[in-house]
């Protein structure tokens, strides 16, 4: 292995600890995710319409500090990975550390996936739910005329006296 300057090493550190520094708020942000999909479940559940029109809110909310976040972290994998292959023995500690971020992450992207897809499910259930009951809903005014479109009779001719 090549020797390298104590600025370049220097450097590959910083890009090491900047690269965990954003898998870690990564992670923290799936984890918020999760739960509020957790919690989004919960409200389907129970039918609580406003505790869930609160989480899909807050889920938008997150999904987009995700979207955000990810476009910082893919340049840095890629600084990452180019400078990880050729970063010595020193650093292998903070290698060790992101590897270990890489597959929190990876499981984490997994759970949401799964609570995702129980969500979907049960909200299908709960939207076929309510499609039934808006079908056995009668109009009790379906076939009675109303007060107010009945024909009045209206006089043609008026009597005036003086």
């Amino acid at each position: 292995m090549a020797d390298i300057s104590q600025e370049e090493l220097n450097e590959r550190v910083a890009i090491l600890r900047r690269f965990r520094t954003l898998l870690e708020q990564q992670r923290g942000k799936f984890r918020e995710y999760l739960t509020v999909l957790e919690k989004q479940q919960d409200s389907i559940s129970n039918e609580n319409t406003e505790a869930l029109l609160a989480h899909t809110e807050l889920e938008q909310q997150v999904v987009k500090n995700l979207m955000n976040l990810q476009k910082v972290v893919v340049p840095m994998r890629q600084m990452y990975n180019s400078v990880s292959a050729s970063t010595p023995a020193s650093a292998e500690a903070e290698q060790r550390t992101i590897e270990n971020l890489q597959q929190d992450l990876t499981d984490l992207q997994e759970k949401v996936l799964a609570q995702n897809k129980i969500n979907r499910e049960l909200l299908k259930v709960h939207i076929g739910q309510i499609k039934m009951q808006l079908a056995g809903l009668k109009n009790p005014y379906k076939n009675v005329h109303s007060v107010y479109a009945q024909k009045q009779p209206v006089s043609q001719l008026v009597e005036v006296e003086a």
